[in-house]
């Protein structure tokens, strides 16, 4: 992650949501690792498995994102992700339901890991 301080706020978005929201991302991006959810998209998404990958830890950061209250917003580098996820979509329709179970997944994980989880 990059040091919070380096985050800055838009019109929709506070420093803080900023840091928060790519964090969220970050963390399910984490979650991928074969102890964790074991998410290995290659053999579904072949050479689109980062673009599918992008998806699912947007998906699930918009997730927490909206558990937590965290006003996320597009940001311009976004638009190079999104052609990647439209041409992913075109390919595969059904590539945004793996793609959302996926993140439900992560989500699930990462609120287990929780201080005083059960």
């Amino acid at each position: 992650m990059p040091d919070e301080g380096l985050f800055c706020g838009t019109d929709t978005m506070t420093r803080d949501e900023g840091y928060y929201a790519v964090l969220l991302h970050e963390l399910t991006h984490f979650s991928g690792h074969p102890s964790r959810c074991n998410r290995d998209l290659s053999k579904r998404f072949n050479k689109a498995e980062v673009a599918a990958e992008e998806l699912v830890a947007e998906i699930g950061a918009a997730m927490l994102c909206a558990e937590t209250g965290v006003t996320q917003d597009t940001r311009a580098d976004h638009g190079q992700y999104l052609a990647n996820w439209l041409q992913l979509l075109k390919d595969d329709p059904k590539a945004i339901f793996t793609a959302a179970a996926k993140a439900s997944q992560a989500v699930t994980w990462l609120k287990g890991r929780q201080a005083g989880a059960t």
